[in-house]
């Protein structure tokens, strides 16, 4: 697919400069360097300004938010020569309720004091659609990472309390001399057609009126191509025959890589099950261009920013290829 690098998180061209990880030294030079920006994050939230929430807010590593961080900053890269970091500051508490915080589609934002009221810490699939993206590559990195340190902090090996090296691309175990790295799961998500229709579901507990493309994790051994018969089979009942790949999107929500192809059904009747979706059903091109204009009361569009909205708007234009 040749517009498949486009999609949201898509590669920006970032220089990830990782042959500088390991230099600590150079590391810290760059950290207190005037240029130089730190992003915090804040339970999974990045720190965004502007009127459209769509600017990352990079701030100089001294900034005294950075007294709530618990562990070292994680290096990005460099942006145009400039170097780029992130912190977590989950240990703040601020003042606003906290009652959707971790929900699927979180709508609070968090004020630091001190900071103008346009700079709020929000939730990255609010505004995934409106980041240039650079700073979407930059934040989806610095999400996952994180999120990847927050759930691996004991060796796997043998339990012991393991810490941060290799400017944050790495844990390393004391105890046991164990190297862990950051975990990507890869996931397809498939745009299933038969003729004039794709196959859409909707998993239970989403919002109301929410479908989307099939997905789910490829298994160990298996194929991406035998993932997408295997996953549109057990969940919706249809036979699936030839498989293209058509992009891929980093999705740090916490860790998965969705892969993106297009499978060819050769079957239509749908058997649901009840345990991997709530609901599926054929919808036409002329039915989705509705869902697309907001009229289909039955389904509203695929989030912008999400490769499932990317893959159906090129099905949509005949841009798949």
């Amino acid at each position: 697919m040749k517009l498949a690098e486009t999609v949201t998180f898509g590669g920006s061209g970032l220089n990830r400069a990782a042959h500088l990880r390991a230099d600590a030294e150079a590391l810290a030079r760059m950290l207190e360097a005037p240029e130089t920006g730190v992003i915090p994050f804040w339970r999974g939230k990045p720190l965004i300004s502007g009127a459209e929430r769509d600017t990352l807010t990079w701030l100089p590593h001294g900034h005294d938010i950075f007294e709530h961080a618990t562990e070292d900053a994680i290096f990005l890269g460099l942006d145009e020569g400039v170097a780029r970091f992130a912190r977590d500051i989950s240990a703040w508490e601020p003042e606003e309720p906290l009652e959707t915080v971790g929900a699927f589609l979180d709508p609070s934002e968090q004020h630091y004091p001190g900071m103008p009221g346009t700079v709020r810490f929000s939730e990255l699939r609010a505004i995934m659609g409106q980041i240039n993206p650079r700073n979407a590559e930059l934040a989806a990195s610095a999400k996952a990472v994180m999120g990847w340190h927050d759930s691996h902090q004991f060796c796997a090996r043998c339990g012991a309390k393991s810490h941060i090296t290799m400017a944050g691309w790495q844990r390393d175990c004391a105890t046991c001399g164990g190297h862990h790295f950051p975990r990507t799961d890869p996931v397809v998500i498939m745009l299933i057609t038969h003729g004039n229709s794709v196959l859409m579901g909707r998993s239970p507990g989403w919002p109301e009126a929410m479908y989307s493309l099939l997905a789910g994790f490829i298994e160990p051994g298996e194929t991406v191509e035998a993932a997408v018969r295997r996953e549109t089979f057990e969940e919706a009942g249809v036979e699936v025959g030839h498989v293209d790949y058509l992009a891929s999107q980093p999705w740090p929500f916490p860790a998965s890589l969705m892969i993106g192809c297009h499978g060819h059904a050769t079957s239509t009747a749908l058997k649901i099950d009840p345990l991997e979706i709530e609901d599926a059903y054929w919808v036409t091109r002329e039915e989705m261009l509705e869902s697309f204009a907001g009229n289909n009361p039955k389904m509203k569009p695929a989030r912008k920013g999400s490769i499932a909205h990317f893959i159906l708007l090129n099905w949509l234009q005949d841009t798949l290829d």
